[in-house]
């Protein structure tokens, strides 16, 4: 099985970088972000003439996401983090998928920081870290996937000094992100690459793309169950270089039967 996360940057502006690299890749899970688009507005046709089955959750201008799988629908199981009843962004959907139980996330930006935004990110942090604690007691193969908006280490961004005050890179969002890891999940990405610059994020401005001066915020953290069947992890950094491309490109990992 070969999952995969995409941020899009508006679905429906990208739809064809979106369907040829889901021809091209053949993923069989993809976790979207940033559909910016309400429920109504999501191709869903377009999507389902490209083999896969899915389930979203739009929002009108911004956030969104979305699960896709070929060849079948995944199974609905959770619309939305527990712990807020009031909070109505678009930010996590999970569904079960050929006997894998996929989140999909996009965690917020915070910029700028300090700030509300910035508590936002990090509430909004704290309900994941404690879901996610809940989801390792049963003890299923997992995968948590999506747009973290966070580098969790130096080797994780170009030029580290630059962004100490970015929200992406305080410490607080980084200290986040390795309690979360340390309940049991395994970056993936990194664990394939221990020592490499891995960057899924070319900004589109000061030929960030050309200079590859990137960022690494996309990641794919797995139960303990499931990190036993771990047999790659990647990026296609290619998709970056397309025409109207996402400032994102897919991250994946493939996992044996």
């Amino acid at each position: 099985m070969k999952i995969a996360t995409f941020n899009v940057n508006g679905i429906n502006g990208r739809l064809r970088v979106l369907l040829r690299w889901l021809a091209e890749a053949e993923p069989d899970v993809v976790c979207l972000q940033e559909l910016k688009a309400p429920q109504d507005r999501f191709p869903e046709g377009a999507i389902r003439n490209a083999g896969y089955g899915a389930i979203w959750q739009g929002q009108k201008s911004w956030n969104g996401v979305a699960i896709l799988s070929r060849g079948t629908d995944p199974i609905e199981t959770r619309r939305g983090l527990p712990g807020d009843e009031l909070d109505s962004q678009s930010r996590y959907l999970e569904a079960a998928v050929n006997g894998v139980l996929i989140g999909c996330l996009y965690l917020p930006n915070g910029n700028p920081a300090p700030g509300p935004k910035f508590d936002y990110k990090l509430e909004w942090f704290a309900r994941l870290t404690a879901h996610a604690a809940v989801l390792l007691t049963h003890q299923l193969p997992i995968a948590l996937v999506g747009d973290f908006n966070v580098m969790p280490t130096e080797l994780d961004v170009y030029k580290p000094e630059r962004w100490m005050d970015d929200a992406l890179f305080r410490p607080e969002v980084r200290q986040a992100f390795h309690e979360l890891v340390a309940q049991g999940w395994v970056d993936s990405l990194r664990k394939m690459h221990p020592h490499e610059r891995v960057y899924t994020f070319w900004d589109y401005f000061r030929n960030a793309w050309g200079r590859n001066a990137g960022l690494r915020i996309d990641h794919l953290l797995l139960s303990p169950e499931l990190a036993k069947r771990l047999d790659g992890a990647d990026v296609d950094r290619w998709v970056r270089g397309w025409e109207k491309a996402s400032d994102h490109a897919p991250a994946w990992v493939r996992i044996h039967d």
